[in-house]
């Protein structure tokens, strides 16, 4: 169990006897059956289920917020995180726990965490069977003999439950809430099942550091000669993608540990992005879409001859799918491996700047790493205009972190330290351009360069420094179009790629001013030249 976690309070206990109907640790089968009987979704051709989340579909990252205990106040970084006060909490609580007694939920005792040294127990109550059903093939799914004790923490998930910003302190009728002390987690007013299981990363985030251990957002695989390889990402980056690589076994696609034992998996399943999945570049994924138990959210689907349409964005740029990991061929069943050769910090960088690869030095690592760089494009998110937007999300998972970056930052730099792991930045954003003039990285290529990094091809290759940015890229790589190694000269205009690269580097140091104070002379170094 996680380290300093006691025995739950008495609310999941109240939660569980509010609610007589409570429906526990069902079969996936069962769940299946449930969902589609009450109508909340509907079945494919192929067998997954369709459902659709409604007004959310996403994460509602302003309206998430953390119970404000006088023994937590120095451990949160409250400059990211939203407070809540314990009487808003308490007032929550008990409307959702009148709520959810006069209706039928779903329980689920869960784990979040392959490593039992380190994993958390946890019991999910749900309002809808196919939110019960993502849970259960999100998180580490005990044996059934081991389920039913305490919990170490406790999820209430009511998506019809409307918040009050008067009555419960919060923003809107949506909202997140989390206790540390209490070991509960409240979400109402949003249909995103994604909320579940980015509360447990966030517990974990939270409760992991104390022990030495390094929560990271990131994806994991390893290959057959043992050379574990972290990818970490922000969504739409490709850490899914390029960790499901047939040639190396998955441990997981989305949230791990780094402890003394190794790397293990925070979840029991995948969480991919569904938009415009490609059979030929990604077949591994695009197979679960035509199994049964995989849970499609806001994917198009003809009502007649149920057949998916992923290229349409109708309900949502954000579609995703819910699957167990074994469902990806040469998936650990165990979620744990030992400690990473590389590690990789991926970018979509939608302004054409960046290399589609370049190894970084320690203190370039620890700068990225705090930096969290990738870009947003227009026309994928409501409010974005005609030009990529900049994203920095420190830890390369900010809304997750409860703790101050520099904490995360300074256990990685020791774990990159004591173990030698070589580090590498990769862009799958555009090249030739920015997004709307150049294209997008091909898939192929950033394959091959992976490729190349995780056996060692690229450790002798020849090198050039990138002048703006100070880390080097290689002049030459097996199998790859060796035009697209230098981002300049991809461009028809050099004096219009210096121009973009001076803006994103001017970025990148106003972004990390935050974080000067924090590290030391060589990661202060490691900044962009402007």
């Amino acid at each position: 169990m996680v380290a300093s976690v006691s025995p739950a309070s008495a609310g999941a206990t109240r939660f569980e006897d509010c609610a007589p109907e409570t429906l526990a640790n069902l079969s996936a089968a069962s769940l299946y059956e449930l969902a589609v009987r009450r109508g909340e979704g509907e079945v494919a051709r192929d067998g997954p289920l369709v459902v659709r989340t409604g007004e959310h579909t996403g994460r509602s990252a302003q309206d998430k917020f953390i119970v404000r205990h006088g023994e937590i106040e120095d451990k949160i970084w409250w400059d990211a995180n939203k407070a809540m006060s314990p009487d808003h909490f308490d007032r929550l609580y008990d409307d959702m726990l009148a709520y959810a007694g006069e209706r039928e939920l779903i329980r689920q005792d869960l784990r979040g965490g392959a490593d039992p040294a380190h994993a958390v127990n946890v019991r999910v109550f749900t309002q809808y069977a196919w939110h019960g059903l993502f849970i259960q093939h999100l998180l580490v799914r005990p044996p059934m003999e081991e389920r039913g004790a305490d919990p170490d923490f406790t999820i209430v998930d009511l998506p019809t439950f409307e918040a009050d910003p008067g009555r419960h302190g919060c923003r809107s009728k949506t909202v997140i809430a989390v206790d540390f002390v209490r070991r509960v987690v409240l979400i109402a007013g949003t249909s995103y099942a994604g909320e579940m299981k980015k509360s447990v990363f966030t517990i974990l985030n939270y409760f992991l550091p104390e022990a030495g251990v390094m929560p990271m957002h990131c994806s994991v695989n390893v290959g057959k000669d043992d050379d574990p390889a972290i990818f970490f990402g922000l969504s739409g980056t490709g850490k899914t993608t390029l960790s499901a690589d047939p040639n190396r076994m998955l441990i997981g696609d989305d949230e791990h540990g780094w402890g003394a034992n190794g790397l293990f998996n925070f979840e029991g399943g995948c969480y991919a992005k569904m938009i415009r999945l490609s059979e030929k570049a990604e077949p591994e994924i695009y197979a679960t879409t035509r199994r049964f138990g995989t849970v499609l959210e806001n994917v198009v689907m003809d009502p007649d001859t149920r057949a998916l349409d992923l290229d349409d964005a109708t309900l949502a740029e954000n579609s995703r799918g819910a699957y167990p990991i074994h469902y990806i061929p040469n998936a650990s069943l165990t979620g744990m491996t030992t400690h990473p050769r590389n590690i990789i910090m991926l970018t979509c960088d939608a302004f054409g700047v960046m290399p589609p690869i370049a190894r970084l030095s320690p203190a370039q690592a620890m700068y990225m790493f705090l930096s969290g760089y990738t870009a947003k494009v227009a026309g994928t998110e409501k409010g974005l205009g005609n030009e990529p937007e900049a994203t920095f999300s420190t830890c390369f998972g900010a809304p997750f972190m409860p703790r101050h970056p520099s904490e995360y930052g300074r256990l990685l730099g020791e774990l990159i330290d004591r173990h030698g792991a070589s580090c590498w930045m990769v862009s799958t954003g555009w090249t030739g351009g920015p997004h709307g003039v150049g294209a997008r990285m091909p898939i192929q290529e950033t394959r091959a360069l992976l490729a190349a990094a995780l056996d060692g091809s690229l450790a002798g290759a020849p090198m050039r420094v990138d002048p703006v940015f100070g880390f080097e890229t290689p002049r030459h790589a097996p199998g790859v179009n060796e035009a697209i190694l230098d981002p300049r000269g991809t461009w028809e205009d050099g004096a219009a790629y210096d121009a973009q690269a001076a803006r994103l580097a001017a970025m990148f140091v106003e972004n990390f001013k935050a974080y000067e104070d924090y590290v030391d002379d060589a990661v202060r170094a490691a900044a962009p030249r402007i």
